[in-house]
């Protein structure tokens, strides 16, 4: 053996490289999220640690013949982790309560339960799919909380396999070693074909998804197995480290990987990070290791998890405050600095001195206590909060329509008749319900056969109905059956919606999806064979603070057999949209509708595009924009009734108030006989 080969470097239990590859990762994740707004690879890295070094002492400990303790080492760990997250989430819930608007608070509840029980990455994993989740989009200052949420549920995984695994060995006389490697082999490889496949065909879910991160964990486990059969010389370890550096510091920077992660592009990072502790302590000056070793990067990396706690709600809440997308090169080196003093502050007054305090150590029951008592810190508060909102919003829901006249206050001559003290409804904490109810799925005589039509929802019955219209479109046709529907009950319609978000109705069009163009093909199948009465469609399509308005892509064209059938076409004029949340606009204004309000020049063409279908037979055009803006402008708020619970779609309580009118509209649209129903009973808007 050559002389220049230096002892393993699983043979030492503290590794000041490792502290240091932990600090190298968490500064690439800051410095990534404050002023790149890239993946970096840094949090990918911190899975592959804490999956070496937790299969490390598992081993040792079954290869010991100690006992697993699985119940105590669950207690001693989160009991580690819990203090400095709940210092984190006691913290963003207060400036949640000073800095968001109350349209955020929902959300922010809901995170941080999950935060508090990692599940963090399921929540975001099913917001990401969620159409119909407010800001899905938006960042939370406690999105962060994903991954530590995965390394919640792997801590509790992994031991299970460790305790698996001894008992196979015994029974089948085989190695442990040679059992877990088996074990985690199979769970890097089939984790890693999962990821690449889910990443693939939705990157938003996989992203988040435990299962595509397994394999990053198993990597880290393979790592600590084979290490100790792994000998290298001084040389190649010391080309080793530095190559697992660099290709580390340049993940980010050489590979567009955003919407790539966490497929194979993740190999990048793990791999980078399995070089450097496979190269170890070389024993040279020359090697990677003495610089992940110095003093500086040990230190940060001894207040990496805390500094990962405190970055990420430090960076999103001074962005909602300053009102910027993006933080600037000072602002954002304020971000890191603040960080930075309050991830110390964590470590040294909560973090370490939870560790060093004896009390816990000396009983299961004790550790249990500490546990409990970490998180009942935020659940009290924070079920606290959330019963005096829902207490709020309850108290909201019981005004009645004069005091919420909405739409009604548009009508010639009206006056106010309500409670001078009644506030404006519905509460901006509840807009997440606003959305249009129905009565549940189709019946089954009118369940559609095509698979992409499953969601097909109804409203009333088909027994006894006078008329049958079925509902097209998308998020937009959606929102109307918050009116159409009390219309088709009092006049007993039956109604049948085939929606799918994002996909306006229409003939095939290159401007949609391959997915969008065979829905709306299912779509116009179904009507043409089951023939209703009539087809509701949003026929044209407006643009975010813009007079651009146009017909949508394909209509005439998507709607012609219909009417060819004798098939009644409801075409509606789509609502005004606005390039910013209507509802936080107008929280942050103290409800002040002039500082939200744009003309209505503004936001709708001069000329309505349905005028162009007004000569085709068997359409009839429904423009509800006077019941959605005055003369001159359109505004959030419209007889103490919020109009829109976000940038563009309609609330459900103020399109109940406009139900008369659409009523009246298509009776007179149609020639339909029927009951042009009042919106100013409060039956009607139960």
């Amino acid at each position: 053996m050559s002389s220049n080969v230096v002892s393993a470097p699983h043979q030492r239990r503290y590794r000041p490289e490792v502290q240091g590859l932990r600090a190298l990762a968490v500064v690439l994740v800051v410095l990534y999220h404050v002023w790149l707004g890239r993946v970096s690879g840094g949090v990918d890295i911190f899975l592959l640690i804490s999956a070496f070094l937790l299969t490390g002492s598992f081993v040792r400990k079954v290869e010991a013949g100690a006992p697993l303790a699985l119940g105590r080492y669950w207690l001693h760990r989160f009991k580690g982790l819990l203090p400095a997250a709940v210092v984190v989430l006691l913290a963003v819930l207060a400036a949640s309560a000073w800095l968001l608007p109350k349209s955020d608070w929902a959300g922010i509840f809901r995170q941080v339960w999950s935060s508090l029980f990692y599940v963090q990455n399921w929540t975001l994993a099913n917001s990401s799919v969620d159409y119909y989740a407010r800001d899905n989009s938006a960042a939370s200052p406690l999105q962060h909380f994903w991954s530590l949420s995965v390394q919640g549920q792997v801590f509790i995984l992994w031991p299970l396999i460790f305790a698996g695994a001894a008992f196979a060995a015994n029974r089948l006389r085989l190695r442990y070693r040679h059992v877990l490697l088996g074990v985690f082999g199979a769970v890097f490889l089939c984790s890693l074909a999962f990821s690449i496949w889910q990443t693939a065909v939705n990157q938003g879910y996989a992203y988040f998804d435990t299962r595509t991160r397994l394999w990053e964990f198993a990597l880290g486990s393979l790592l600590a197995l084979a290490l100790p059969y792994l000998r290298f010389g001084r040389i190649p370890r010391i080309i080793m480290g530095w190559i697992g550096v660099a290709a580390m510091l340049s993940c980010g920077v050489l590979l567009q990987v955003q919407q790539q992660f966490p497929g194979y592009m993740a190999l990048w990072p793990t791999l980078a990070a399995a070089l450097i502790i496979t190269a170890g302590d070389t024993g040279s000056r020359a090697g990677a290791d003495r610089f992940l070793s110095s003093k500086p990067l040990v230190a940060m990396g001894n207040n990496s998890y805390a500094l990962y706690l405190w970055h990420w709600p430090v960076l999103v809440l001074w962005l909602v405050t300053a009102g910027k997308e993006n933080a600037g090169l000072l602002d954002g080196a304020v971000v890191i600095a603040l960080s930075c003093v309050l991830a110390v502050l964590t470590t040294s007054l909560v973090e370490n001195p939870m560790s060093r305090w004896s009390w816990p150590n000396t009983a299961p029951w004790r550790t249990a206590v500490v546990v409990a008592a970490s998180l009942a810190l935020v659940a009290a508060p924070l079920a606290g909060w959330q019963a005096g909102v829902r207490s709020q919003e309850q108290a909201v829901r019981l005004q009645t329509v004069m005091d919420n006249p909405g739409a009604l206050a548009l009508d010639p001559g009206f006056e106010y008749a309500g409670s001078t003290d009644a506030v404006v409804k519905p509460s901006s904490t509840g807009m997440g319900a606003e959305w249009a109810k129905t009565d549940g799925a189709c019946e089954e005589a009118y369940l559609p056969e095509d698979p992409l039509l499953a969601g097909c929802l109804r409203i009333g019955s088909a027994e006894g109905a006078v008329k049958s219209i079925v509902v097209l479109g998308d998020s937009h046709a959606q929102q109307w059956l918050s009116a159409l529907g009390p219309v088709a009950k009092a006049n007993n319609w039956h109604l049948v919606a085939l929606l799918k978000p994002g996909c306006r109705y229409g003939a095939a069009a290159e401007s949609r999806s391959e997915e969008c163009n065979a829905f709306n093909a299912a779509s116009s199948d179904y009507v043409q064979q089951t023939v209703p009465d009539a087809v509701f469609t949003v026929a044209s399509v407006s643009k975010p603070s813009s007079a651009e308005e146009t017909l949508a892509d394909g209509y005439e064209a998507g709607v012609a057999p219909f009417t060819a059938a004798g098939i009644d076409v409801l075409a509606m004029r789509d609502n005004p949209r606005f390039d910013f949340d209507m509802v936080k606009c107008l929280d942050a204004n103290n409800l002040d509708t002039t500082a939200c309000t744009l003309p209505r020049t503004q936001l709708l063409a001069a000329v309505s595009p349905l005028d162009a279908l007004a000569a085709t037979p068997g359409i009839h055009t429904l423009d509800m924009t006077d019941q959605l803006c005055t003369a001159q402008e359109c505004p959030g708020i419209i007889g103490n009734t919020f109009v829109y619970m976000d940038h563009d779609h309609l609330s459900r309580t103020y399109l109940e108030t406009t139900t008369g009118v659409l009523a009246r509209r298509i009776l007179a649209a149609t020639g339909w006989e029927g009951t042009a129903v009042s919106a100013t009973t409060n039956e009607l808007l139960e």
